[in-house]
């Protein structure tokens, strides 16, 4: 029993390094990281985009079009992160990104919980909430662009 006990001791000292190199190892290149995150970005704005009209009054609300954008956006806004690991240097980031993390995961956070208020004024179907709330979300981007992506 007790060389049981070390035997299964043994294997996970040597196989669970392994696996949390594995799962922490999402990208073979740090290039595929970028090319990750610059494409879920470009998603974020394109969907993001597509609201812009019907916020600034160009085009009509159609309630059930603008849910069907934010949830898309819900999805999106977590994703772009996890491209921004450790050695995944380059791209439009700053150096920033990394030698500032918190500050960098503080305007994350602000994005995905203006995503969350745009959800809700979305699924309230009043245009003025959504108004609102469009220009935190968009507030956010501005402000995580403006410190931690390069100008172009």
């Amino acid at each position: 029993m007790k060389k049981l006990s070390t035997l299964v001791a043994l294997a996970c000292m040597t196989v669970g390094p392994l696996l949390a190199t594995t799962a922490s190892a999402q990208f073979a290149k740090p290039e595929d990281a970028v090319k990750y995150r610059q494409s879920a970005l470009t998603l974020i704005g394109s969907h993001f985009g597509r609201m812009a009209p019907v916020v600034k009054g160009q085009a009509p609300y159609d309630a059930a079009q603008i849910k069907a954008n934010v949830e898309v956006l819900k999805t999106l806004a977590a994703l772009p992160w996890a491209g921004f690991g450790p050695g995944t240097e380059g791209g439009d980031a700053r150096p920033e990104v990394w030698s500032d993390a918190a500050g960098f995961k503080q305007k994350q956070q602000a994005f995905q919980d203006n995503v969350v208020k745009l959800s809700a004024a979305a699924d309230a179907g009043d245009l003025d909430k959504l108004r609102a709330a469009f220009g935190d979300v968009g507030a956010s981007c501005k402000a995580c662009h403006d410190s931690y992506r390069k100008k172009k």
